[in-house]
């Protein structure tokens, strides 16, 4: 088995830039670590943390084809944020006018959840803390 220590980070392929790099630091609340334009490829490349942590790596590319995007498609189902108090997050998300699903409840774990999209239809979640 390998020793993984923890995720270093995810990579998403957005199709606007500009309207993703907003969204994640305005909306999720992540913070830029460095942006980088690759003149070779017409792209950037923006690391993001969320308090402190390195998640997110924000590419762009001039083109990039569309993809499946819906929790039970093939490949990466989703994305899963960890909040404190999901009936506060989802009236935030109610207050900028991000549609989501109703909140649910995990049969597993008895935590609350819920999911959101962002601007590419990625599917997004936010799931209460354990």
């Amino acid at each position: 088995m390998l020793k993984l220590n923890k995720v270093h980070h995810i990579a998403l392929i957005c199709s606007d830039y500009q309207r993703s790099l907003d969204f994640y630091t305005r909306v999720i609340g992540c913070q830029v670590i460095a942006e980088h334009w690759r003149e070779e490829q017409q792209s950037y490349l923006t690391k993001l943390s969320l308090n402190g942590d390195y998640v997110i790596e924000l590419f762009s590319f001039p083109s990039p084809p569309q993809r499946p995007s819906y929790p039970e498609a093939a490949g990466l189902r989703h994305l899963a944020f960890e909040v404190d108090d999901i009936v506060g997050q989802v009236a935030e998300l109610d207050r900028m006018g991000i549609a989501h699903e109703d909140i649910r409840t995990d049969a597993t774990t008895g935590k609350r959840f819920v999911f959101f999209d962002d601007p590419d239809g990625q599917p997004l979640e936010m799931y209460e803390k354990s």
